[in-house]
């Protein structure tokens, strides 16, 4: 059988089993740098330590055969050679125009990079309020390196006494970031950014402003957002459900219990009036937020007027003959 063959049967036959999971809290780690590079803050330089601040904890899963339930093993083949490629017959190239390469060694691109390249040389230093979210890629925790606890120190000090973070260029991983230090946690985080030639334009996106809305709409939108409001951000009360489902599942897989393929309901929105939209979210957070009565209290409610009867005609009659006899 040809190897192109053997691939194609074994794509069809895939299936996803979960291998481990990540981002349990059971589980914890101890800090591990991941690198090391200087901050150069004009003439003083201070060794720093990166570590990763966040990381995902979604689920993850291998591919299995479904014949045996093994998992399979990927493999790099070429298909003019129609031969499987180990890694070191490999090599990077950039295509400059369709199916034309030119290759390019690793050392090639490592003189590149240059001395400077462990050197976070910071640029400028603005305030954070003016730096658009959307340039935020990812977050690492910056720590002195051995010698430079004052250095690093004083740098945090003065940062958040001035209130500024500090802007600067450092390569890491083979590619130039743009990055952004700033104060946090009685210590410096340093978020890596997009350039501004990787962010791509807004104003391309039709943002509904064709739309008229009136002024009993803002209203109710605004009232709706301040019962909405909170005056902090809490990330504990926030968690991703949807993975413990996940490990639930898995669990249930493992100790052989029979499982039964429920999704969670989910009701599906319905287009309907901007404004009864508003008006029921509204009435739903007043009755949430109603006080209830304690267990076992009635509420009393004033007792009705009984209303007052018709009186007949003949007795109207009789009334004012008697009132003539007077």
């Amino acid at each position: 059988m040809k190897h192109s063959e053997s691939r194609a049967t074994v794509q069809i036959t895939f299936k996803a089993t979960v291998a481990h999971t990540r981002g349990r809290k059971d589980i914890a780690m101890p800090p591990h740098s991941i690198g090391s590079g200087t901050i150069s803050f004009g003439l003083v330089s201070i060794p720093i330590k990166l570590y990763t601040a966040a990381s995902s904890g979604g689920v993850s899963f291998n591919l299995l055969h479904a014949k045996c339930g093994n998992r399979i093993k990927q493999q790099q083949t070429c298909p003019v050679c129609n031969e499987v490629v180990d890694r070191a017959g490999l090599v990077k190239g950039y295509e400059f125009t369709k199916e034309q390469y030119v290759r390019l060694t690793d050392e090639e691109l490592k003189s590149l990079e240059g001395e400077a390249s462990r050197v976070i040389d910071i640029a400028e230093f603005v305030p954070l309020p003016t730096v658009d979210p959307t340039y935020f890629e990812k977050t690492y925790y910056l720590g002195p390196d051995k010698g430079g606890e004052k250095a690093y120190r004083l740098l945090a000090d003065a940062m958040a006494k001035t209130d500024r973070i500090a802007l600067a260029k450092f390569v890491m991983r083979g590619k130039e970031n743009l990055v952004l230090i700033r104060p946090a946690q009685n210590g410096l985080m340093l978020h890596t950014m997009y350039f501004a030639d990787e962010v791509r334009d807004f104003g391309e996106i039709d943002k509904g402003q064709s739309a008229k809305i009136r002024e009993g709409e803002v209203e109710l939108a605004l009232r709706l957002i301040d019962e909405l409001s909170r005056d902090e951000f809490k990330p504990e009360q926030y968690q991703d459900e949807y993975r413990l489902r996940v490990l639930d599942l898995v669990n249930v897989k493992v100790e052989g219990k029979e499982v039964t393929a429920v999704g969670p309901e989910v009701q599906r929105a319905q287009v309907i009036d901007l404004m009864d939209a508003l008006k029921q979210s509204l009435a739903k957070r007043m009755a949430a937020a109603a006080p209830t009565p304690p267990e076992g209290e009635l509420v009393k409610k004033p007792a009705a007027k009984a209303p007052k009867r018709a009186e007949a005609p003949a007795a109207k009659a009789e009334k004012k003959a008697q009132s003539g006899r007077k």
